[in-house]
């Protein structure tokens, strides 16, 4: 049985500001119009594939479902990290899930933040590498380089298999510009992708033989995990106890039964802004741009807008990304800095290097639309059949106008329905809730108005997300 593994755990700080740690790039469409978790997944349905396994962290939970969801996808699970270990433990917890239902599985693992331009090979290159794979290999997927890249670690390939197959030699870290060149010219050296195609027991075995307190540790949390609907969750003491580390390091580089696929497939793991350039469609001067952008004697440059107009006159070789709530400018040869803005907004504890201003929450999201010092004006979007929490606040009042969609009420002992252009107003100090019980999206306006309008005053009764006080 072949199931894919998402891995769905990174943030992708290098493409500030549309990326941040509540909503990080793996559920953003930027290179496509469908998110790259989703692109990521789609890729897999070429494959006589089982139900694909989705690691990711507790926060996400609900945005990996929903947009599994939207693909009409029902997972085997989504397994919730309390904390993040890195991708060698995370493999493990999926190994273990696997070989819950079948001793033969093997893993198709797969970052959900890459983008690859040529699926059709992509999936070639697994049937390619599969029965290599079931009969106990470790493969890893070595993308063939196109041009002397010193930002990819590389892979050696070894002895010849078959056709565009390879023992496993050694993997190397990122080269300096000379010894990429070299890399390049001998034809000896894949771009190592991070992807991997794994027989699950053997994986295990050599976690056992390599990473000890490692496998332990991953065994001792799915032993007692915690089943909610598709949510696993591992035990979290004994998953905390366990040693980080990538599984290039824990694993790969140490057995001796590593395996190279090769694979040509217009791969990129989008680590940059300057990657979605190379990706992108290009106009005659050499930009690429999306959303509403217009461009004059302008070349070589990526725009992005998400909210307002973007013009650009006379420039070239620039990265411009325009959220509602900040904007980028950078050189295209230093997009890598842009983690450095984000952990300077870190450490001046700034909310644009987490949240956007668009906030996603499991039923939905909110935006603040007029912010002063006694009322708040905020736009709502509540998923169909969602329901908000049973709550109350100490020091504000709420007037709701909806919009768009049908919303079910309740306030204090009250429950009734408010459809399009009618409204309510919820009294400081009074229990009510929300709810969506229509086929779209309930849209409405909240008009807060009090002494104090922070997101912390709010005192949960009931909760089905888990979050009653």
């Amino acid at each position: 049985m072949l199931i894919p593994v998402l891995l769905s755990g990174g943030v992708g700080s290098r493409l500030w500001p549309v990326s941040r740690e509540a909503h990080p790039k793996q559920f953003l469409p930027l290179a496509s119009e469908a998110s790259m978790l989703q692109d990521t997944l789609a890729r897999t349905q070429g494959l006589d594939a089982a139900a694909p396994v989705v690691v990711c962290n507790e926060e996400h939970r609900f945005m990996v479902a929903e947009q599994l969801r939207e693909m009409a996808v029902n997972p085997d699970a989504l397994i919730l990290e309390p904390e993040g270990r890195n991708t060698a433990p995370a493999v493990a917890l999926a190994a273990l899930r696997a070989l819950e239902a079948d001793a033969e599985s093997v893993l198709l693992v797969l970052p959900a933040d890459h983008v690859i331009t040529d699926p059709d090979a992509f999936v070639a290159a697994v049937a390619k590498a599969l029965p290599q794979a079931q009969a106990g290999r470790l493969m890893t997927f070595g993308v063939v380089p196109t041009q002397p890249e010193t930002g990819y670690g590389y892979i050696k390939c070894g002895e010849a298999l078959a056709d565009d197959l390879f023992d496993l030699e050694q993997f190397v870290e990122k080269p300096d510009a000379e010894t990429a060149a070299a890399y390049l010219a001998s034809g000896d050296y894949l771009w190592n992708s991070g992807m991997f195609l794994l027989n699950a027991s053997t994986y295990m075995k050599e976690l056992d033989a390599q990473a000890p307190a490692m496998a332990e540790q991953c065994r001792a949390a799915m032993a007692t995990a915690v089943r909610d609907m598709d949510f696993v969750r591992p035990d979290a003491a004994a998953f905390r106890a366990c040693p980080s580390d990538s599984i290039d390091y824990a694993v790969m580089e140490k057995t001796a039964l590593g395996g190279v696929v090769s694979l040509d497939c217009g791969w990129s793991d989008v680590g940059a802004w300057s990657a979605l350039w190379d990706v992108g469609a290009r106009d005659d001067s050499g930009n690429v741009s999306k959303g509403d952008v217009v461009l004059e004697d302008s070349t070589n440059s990526y725009f992005r807008s998400e909210s307002r107009l973007v013009a650009a006159a006379g420039v070239s070789d620039l990265v411009v990304v325009e959220t509602a709530d900040a904007v980028l400018v950078a050189d295209r040869d230093r997009v890598q800095d842009v983690k450095k803005i984000v952990n300077r907004l870190k450490r001046e504890e700034r909310s644009e290097a987490s949240l956007h201003h668009r906030v996603f929450r499991p039923w939905g999201s909110y935006e603040s639309l007029i912010v002063s010092e006694r009322f708040q004006v905020k736009r709502i979007v509540v998923n169909p059949g969602q329901t908000l929490s049973l709550q109350m606040h100490h020091h504000r009042a709420e007037h709701w106008i909806v919009v768009a969609g049908t919303a079910e009420v309740t306030c204090e002992d009250k429950v009734f329905m408010l459809g399009e252009d009618e409204s309510t107003y919820i009294p400081l100090g009074h229990k009510h809730r929300l709810a969506n019980p229509g086929r779209i999206p309930l849209e409405l306006i909240e008009v807060q108005s009090g002494t104090y309008l922070g997101e912390d005053d709010i005192v949960r009764f009931e909760d089905v997300y888990g979050r009653s006080s």
